[in-house]
């Protein structure tokens, strides 16, 4: 007896909640209040849009950019853009101008849609990207104009489409999704999704020793929805039927608790500065929200301390669920819960507590490995360190037209990570890439802050550490050695990255120095370098803005 041969396509199942349970609510935050309609309204308006799309010209596998918060039309174009074969490719919002103008050419954008108060971070580059005909415009009744020629209102656009949309019989390896990554040196790097890869990341993400998702769920993604598909939450969440709730650009702890405890909401996603923010206005006002629905966060992004686990759990009995992934892993790649096997059902809230910290067991369908650099794989006994590898079937298998060899090795991703994985299989986190800082969430580059340091006139080293920040959990310092008699100043160093990178990459300090340390093979000793600056008990200024 042989099984249907059915191709694993989102079309499939991103509008089940809505056929399902059709009046359920989206509820976005916007300025003067709430945005509320249905799941069945929104699948009708992703099917108008897709019709908007086709009536343009815009055919299988082209891509179509977001510009855009985590709202309800965003939503929109998650379930109509892949289910009609083409590729939502999200753009980071907080990408300078000059990594927006090589990935929107490198993509190959036809259209973008982008919400108006946004229109200014892509004015610079408006003339830029020449592959971009049309810009559709989410208004919100915020104002904010462009000079691009070619416009339209979103509204407009869809008006008048057929509220249903034949979604097409495509391959199920077709691509779906397309996110770029700058956690690495160099150009970004774009990951292609795929209806296969995202689908079944979808169905593993709702499982009950996974995040625990369920139709019954109110669902607040805070993650952006511009980062690894907003970890994949908007398409699960669209497949159960859960109520989901997104904060657009309300992104103060204020804003969204209010938001959290009026929609009732049981399930959130977003990085530790987040949950750090939750919990001192609860720690103020402790009576005045009631959070008595909410059941689990997710954090991720990096590893929240120990103590704000231990908090959400004894004060509000929410259960922290920590995760690691990349945009290369779709991004779901392990996660920690509270108690993960039948086998430790009886711990001591101690222990429970201990195996949260690391950054959890891997999810069914992929493996992991550990290796020395001669890729001769390391032993799972918590003590070994070595380069973490992964593989399976949503993992990355290679960058959108950017061979990057040294980044897989024999069909396994090379994470860049550094880690232990102990008896009992969990994953531990040792270190990251030394060149890579991560900044409430966000990869910064050391390597590049460094070679565009180098490159003004007057300097002849410079050096780009992490140090950790107490909100921020790393901000880079940079440590610069000048030609004897140069008029260079910080804040000369600070004013020529800025013309490359965004506000939020630029380094916290700048130390001017006599040497840098160096390793035996001529390279920047960043570990000696930051162990230096803890014993200084450097503090870092803290100059970051959200």
């Amino acid at each position: 007896m042989t099984m249907q041969q059915t191709p694993l396509l989102l079309s499939r199942i991103l509008g089940r909640g809505a056929k399902l349970d059709p009046n359920v609510e989206i509820v976005t935050l916007l300025a003067d209040g709430t945005h509320r309609q249905t799941l069945g309204a929104t699948a009708a308006r992703a099917a108008q849009m897709a019709g908007a799309l086709a009536g343009h010209g815009i055919e299988i596998g082209d891509r179509i950019g977001s510009f855009m918060w985590n709202n309800y039309r965003h939503l929109e174009l998650y379930q109509g853009v892949p289910s009609m074969g083409c590729v939502l490719h999200t753009l980071n919002i907080r990408l300078s101008p000059h990594d927006l103008e090589y990935i929107i050419n490198h993509a190959g954008d036809r259209i973008i849609f982008v919400d108006e108060d946004l229109l200014a971070l892509l004015e610079p580059i408006i003339d830029k990207i020449p592959t971009v005909e049309l810009l559709v415009i989410s208004r919100h009744g915020e104002g904010g104009e462009s000079s691009f020629p070619n416009q339209v209102d979103y509204e407009d656009f869809i008006a008048g489409h057929d509220t249903e949309y034949a979604w097409p019989e495509i391959d199920e390896n077709s691509p779906m999704g397309l996110c770029y990554t700058s956690g690495t040196t160099g150009k970004p790097k774009g990951v292609m999704y795929t209806n296969r890869s995202t689908y079944l990341h979808t169905i593993t993400q709702a499982m009950t020793d996974s995040m625990n998702l369920s139709a019954r769920d109110a669902v607040c993604g805070i993650v952006p929805m511009f980062h690894a598909m907003g970890w994949g939450l908007p398409f699960a969440a669209s497949m159960l039927g859960c109520k989901q709730i997104m904060p657009h650009r309300f992104m103060d702890p204020e804003r969204l608790i209010g938001l959290m405890a009026t929609e009732e909401v049981t399930l959130s996603a977003g990085v530790p500065t987040i949950w750090q923010g939750i919990k001192g206005i609860v720690e103020n006002n402790p009576d005045k929200y009631d959070l008595s629905n909410l059941s689990r966060l997710t954090c991720g992004g990096s590893a929240p301390p120990l103590s704000l686990m231990r908090w959400y759990a004894e004060e509000l009995g929410v259960e922290m669920i920590q995760g690691w992934g990349m945009t290369e892993t779709n991004p779901l790649g392990s996660l920690s819960r509270k108690v993960a096997k039948r086998s430790h059902i009886n711990l001591t809230e101690d222990q429970q507590f201990e195996n949260i910290a690391k950054a959890g067991l891997l999810m069914p369908g992929l493996e992991i490995e550990i290796v020395d650099e001669h890729w001769n794989k390391l032993p799972h006994d918590g003590e070994a360190v070595g380069e973490l590898l992964i593989r399976g079937p949503w993992i990355c298998a290679e960058y959108y037209n950017d061979p990057q060899p040294d980044k897989f090795h024999d069909g396994w991703l090379v994470t860049g990570d550094v880690a232990r994985i102990d008896a009992e299989q969990y994953l531990i986190i040792a270190d990251r890439s030394k060149d890579l800082i991560k900044s409430g969430g966000e990869w910064i580059s050391s390597v590049d802050l460094e070679n565009h340091i180098v490159a003004l006139e007057g300097v002849v080293q410079a050096a780009v550490v992490a140090q950790p920040h107490p909100k921020w959990d790393e901000r880079p310092v940079a440590l610069v050695i000048l030609i004897e008699g140069a008029n260079v100043t910080k804040e000369l160093i600070l004013e020529h990255c800025a013309e490359l990178f965004a506000k939020w990459q630029l380094p916290d300090d700048v130390i001017f120095v006599d040497t840098i340390p160096l390793t035996s093979t001529g390279k920047i000793d960043k570990k000696t370098i930051r162990a230096q600056l803890d014993e200084q008990s450097y503090q870092l200024p803290d100059l970051r803005t959200a």
